[in-house]
């Protein structure tokens, strides 16, 4: 397969979104995150999702001018309402908000209600960890995996992310699903017809399957069993209860056209080391920690691989498969 660079995905992507309605300040934020996860190798959130987001603007599930807005405010907390848009713009306004607000007071919250899919969890925090802060992201998705005890999906995948800036290194970056596995694996697995394991998901008659396409329609198994399910539960309330935005079970599928508008929820805490302990020990203690584990030589730093995926993709470009391409090309007007 030919290598493409990022930056002709990136227009590629843009011009797909921006034909289907999508306004320049919602499709280039949102085209940069989707090839930001292609390069890094999460291809189950990158351009695959491209003709999704694009039946959902047609099928009125996205607003695709969408303006997000700030819609309640204190020092050190900003609830943004994305307007039924997709994610990523209202998710950068929300972040740059808290990172400037954490400057302010040590901490801070940025909300965002009325929501779409918002992709890979530690995107939104890349910009955290540039500026030196930590920085942790929540979001929920429509509902995928039963609670503790439950048969029925009741709470989305609820990814959570982290980082932790390093002097003179990458940060640390910690990025996962709640479920066994990301739901988005199934869905590439089924275009590709091949099976999963057993383990990742149950049948819509909750039974365990290998079915991908079964997976789909039934619940995926939460990570840990019932830890995992109550992890969901803590995500799940972070950014319902506290921004006004609907449950997952109250939210239509993303992996079909037709439906209702999510109007999901995220949520991005950021906090200043040096209104705690100080710039110099928070450094200090995260390099004793990394050095600890890297004593074992079958450790790795979180995220170090995504990031290593990212350099060699900015230099030498990535191979998307043409099955990928070739509807976002067709999207785009330029088949």
């Amino acid at each position: 397969m030919p290598l493409h660079t990022l930056q002709e995905l990136q227009t590629l992507t843009r011009r797909a979104l921006e034909n289907a309605g999508a306004s320049a300040a919602q499709a280039e934020p949102t085209a940069r995150a989707l090839v930001a996860a292609e390069a890094q190798g999460l291809a189950s959130h990158g351009l695959a999702r491209v003709p999704m987001y694009v039946g959902h603007m047609e099928a009125g599930r996205v607003v695709g001018n969408a303006r997000p807005r700030i819609q309640a405010e204190r020092a050190g907390a900003v609830l943004i309402d994305a307007g039924d848009g997709f994610a990523f713009a209202a998710c950068e306004l929300a972040v740059g908000q808290a990172i400037a607000r954490a400057r302010a007071c040590g901490i801070a919250i940025g909300a965002v209600t009325n929501s779409h899919h918002f992709g890979v969890a530690a995107h939104h925090l890349e910009a955290v960890a540039a500026e030196g802060l930590v920085g942790l992201a929540f979001g929920n998705a429509p509902a995928a995996m039963p609670a503790a005890g439950g048969r029925r999906a009741l709470f989305g995948t609820n990814p959570i992310a982290a980082v932790f800036p390093r002097q003179g290194a990458k940060p640390v970056t910690v990025d996962l699903s709640l479920s066994e596995v990301a739901r988005g694996k199934l869905m590439l697995a089924a275009k590709k017809g091949e099976a999963i394991p057993l383990g990742w998901a149950l049948d819509a008659q909750g039974n365990p399957t290998t079915d991908p396409a079964k997976g789909l329609e039934g619940s995926m198994l939460p990570a840990g069993g019932a830890k995992g399910a109550m992890l969901a539960l803590i995500v799940e309330l972070l950014v319902t209860s506290l921004t006004g935005a609907q449950f997952g079970a109250q939210a239509d599928s993303f992996f079909v056209k037709e439906g209702n508008r999510p109007k999901l929820g995220q949520a991005f805490i950021v906090v200043d080391p040096s209104a705690l302990s100080g710039s110099a020990t928070y450094f200090a203690r995260v390099e004793a920690l990394m050095s600890a584990m890297l004593a074992d030589a079958g450790v790795r730093v979180p995220g170090y691989r995504r990031f290593d995926l990212a350099l060699r993709a900015q230099s030498l470009g990535i191979d998307v498969p043409e099955a990928t391409l070739a509807p976002i090309r067709a999207l785009a007007g330029t088949a």
